[in-house]
């Protein structure tokens, strides 16, 4: 039960970033475009966490855990900038 779950798993975590990956080069505006940047890195999160269990190792939660981090820190960097044109004050 397990590898198909993984398999259904993978396919939609796919078919959301190609999904994403359209919002970011059609987004008419700057906004959705950081918000599909934002999304397509939890998206890269959910398929590091997938490649985990379907390897059955803890070996990339750590990875996932830094990717988090960096996309937090840089959504909020590119949002500071669209608000004030500058990010370090």
């Amino acid at each position: 039960m397990l590898p198909i779950a993984l398999a259904f798993g993978f396919v939609c975590m796919g078919l959301a970033v190609l999904l994403t990956l359209w919002r970011l080069l059609r987004g008419p505006t700057a906004a959705d475009r950081i918000l599909a940047l934002d999304t397509l890195t939890i998206n890269a999160i959910a398929l590091i966490v997938l490649f985990c269990i379907a390897r059955d190792t803890a070996l990339y939660f750590e990875a996932a855990l830094l990717l988090a981090m960096v996309g937090f820190v840089g959504t909020v960097a590119y949002c500071k900038f669209l608000l004030r044109g500058d990010i370090v004050e």
